[in-house]
């Protein structure tokens, strides 16, 4: 047996960063990306968001790669979306993405961070937290693509 654990903190935005997830409603498309995590056999551990994008801290099955799983996520929960009539304004998901690594002595700190999404967003632009984020990880930004789709 291999041992594994392969904790990520994805973000992934509508495109334009468009404000189309009404919160009201925002925890059906939550229980049916949980739903599409755990079908992958992945482990889900929170999920939140505001208006323009979502936190997803997950366990990814080893047998997944995490770009097929992000675009074939994005694929599904769009199509779901788009059969709903809560979600009127949603064209798509962003074609871009954020995923990061996390060690698990973090786990309790992001979940706590992804549960305050939009506590935390009253005082921080979704644009100047992704860029952190991003920075953080110390990865460059190319301001050239950043944030477009």
């Amino acid at each position: 047996m291999s041992y594994t654990q392969l904790l990520y903190h994805v973000i992934i935005r509508t495109k334009g960063s468009k404000k189309v997830i009404p919160n009201e409603f925002s925890d059906e498309l939550y229980k049916y990306i949980t739903g599409y995590i755990r079908n992958k056999k992945s482990i889900l551990f929170q999920i939140n968001g505001t208006e323009n994008h979502i936190h997803i801290l997950f366990s990814l099955h080893p047998t997944l790669a995490m770009s097929d799983f992000i675009r074939e996520l994005k694929t599904a929960s769009n199509q779901w979306i788009k059969k709903q009539t809560n979600f009127k304004d949603f064209s798509c998901w962003g074609e871009k993405y954020a995923a990061f690594t996390c060690r698990i002595s973090e786990k309790a700190k992001l979940i706590l961070y992804i549960q305050n999404q939009r506590q935390h967003h009253t005082s921080i632009a979704f644009e100047d937290e992704y860029r952190a984020l991003i920075s953080e990880a110390g990865i460059e930004i190319d301001e050239q693509y950043f944030l477009n789709n």
